[in-house]
């Protein structure tokens, strides 16, 4: 007798973002809230910048800028997703945050805040004196354990000679997921870059998105919702190929994992036009002229059955 399996509860969609703002002495900018109790999130309490989605917000990323200018003025050249927070919201429901990581070295008393008490900054090794939900401490500590050494606080100094002793010159090599989504009938899910993208612009891609401080199939997950709207489930992710590759000589070498979904909720969506112009499903025997040269590897290779696969690396 099979038992039946109840459904499982959607995922709740991220509509709120906050900013990770770090300088070049490893420290964290944080905001002291205002202490109205019931009225706001997290009274009294040390924080991120940051707020929900609003109707005129593209993107996450545009709700993060956006708040960052209405709370303090603040306009970053670079920020960066860095992962998901989960908070509890005073229902006790669980609340996803995108964070974004972003370096600035200015002064936060200079600043015009238009919510909370106070911004400032603060060493990793601070946090424990504040009055800070334990979530944003560990999120902080992960940031600042990947920091390089150049940032890299003050009270390192162990991981900074960890770091210098690394034999040869040793390279972290950067880790992208992949979204291998194919129908029934056998096409594959591609998007199509945007003409400004810093990464193959006006070029096909399998939906992607960089490691950050989470699981790979934690990214992959994150990922489909927010690029495409497509909401995939944990158990019903697979590995199916990993391509080892260099763009060109002297890049940074990357490790790309493909992850099948064998089962998704949803049809593609443009949630990130900044990002992707158009989803469309190939054949896989008609792909287009111009696709990422790795990504066309690595659907032959899932055709093929093959696991492992290498290319840019010197003969």
């Amino acid at each position: 007798m099979t038992t039946p399996q109840l459904p499982q509860a959607p995922e709740p969609e991220t509509a709120n973002a906050s900013a990770l703002i770090y300088n070049d002495h490893g420290e964290y900018l944080l905001h002291l809230r205002d202490y109205f109790p019931g009225r706001i999130w997290e009274p009294g309490m040390w924080s991120l910048l940051g707020g929900g989605r609003e109707p005129q917000d593209a993107t996450l990323e545009h709700t993060v800028r956006r708040e960052l200018a209405e709370e303090a003025g603040l306009d970053l050249a670079d920020l960066t997703p860095f992962g998901t927070e989960y908070a509890t919201d005073d229902t006790r429901a669980s609340v996803p945050i995108a964070i974004y990581a972003g370096r600035w070295n200015g002064d936060p008393t200079e600043l015009r805040l238009t919510e909370g008490v106070m911004l400032a900054w603060f060493s990793p090794d601070d946090l424990h004196r504040l009055r800070i939900a334990d979530t944003t401490r560990d999120l902080v500590r992960r940031h600042a354990a990947g920091l390089p050494v150049n940032t890299a606080p003050q009270s390192g100094l162990v991981r900074q000679q960890e770091h210098r002793a690394s034999p040869h010159g040793t390279v972290l090599n950067v880790i992208g997921v992949h979204l291998y989504l194919e129908r029934p009938e056998g096409s594959v899910l591609l998007g199509l870059r945007h003409p400004d993208s810093a990464f193959a612009p006006s070029t096909w891609h399998a939906l992607a998105g960089h490691c950050e401080q989470e699981s790979a199939i934690a990214c992959l997950i994150r990922e489909a919702r927010e690029e495409a709207g497509l909401h995939v489930a944990r158990q019903d992710v697979e590995l199916v190929h990993v391509v080892h590759h260099i763009d060109k000589a002297g890049d940074r070498p990357r490790m790309g994992l493909f992850f099948r979904a064998r089962a998704w909720n949803g049809e593609p969506e443009l949630r990130e036009p900044d990002k992707c112009t158009e989803w469309k499903f190939w054949d896989p025997a008609a792909l287009p002229d111009n696709l990422v040269p790795y990504t066309r590897q690595a659907i032959a290779k899932i055709q093929n059955g093959e696991l492992y696969s290498e290319t840019g690396w010197p003969a």
